[in-house]
């Protein structure tokens, strides 16, 4: 049975090298600018009620605009 090609097709579609991700800034005192974390928001459409979706930066979804700077 051969290989399937599809296997592997959205390592490279991760919500850290999408356009529409926006990572969530930690900051651990007011005078400090902040660290990236892990957790962002998707900003692929309008917010809901609860604002945007909270999505992590090893996510993926069919809406994935690549990002080059973020690559």
């Amino acid at each position: 049975m051969p290989d399937d090609n599809w296997k592997h097709r959205s390592e490279g579609m991760r919500c850290m090298t999408c356009v529409f991700y926006v990572p969530k800034m930690i900051r651990s005192g007011k005078k400090s600018k902040g660290v990236e974390s892990a957790l962002g928001r998707c900003r692929a459409n309008a917010p809901t009620m609860k604002g945007y979706p909270a999505v992590f930066e090893t996510d993926w979804c069919g809406n994935h605009k690549l990002d080059e700077n973020k690559i």
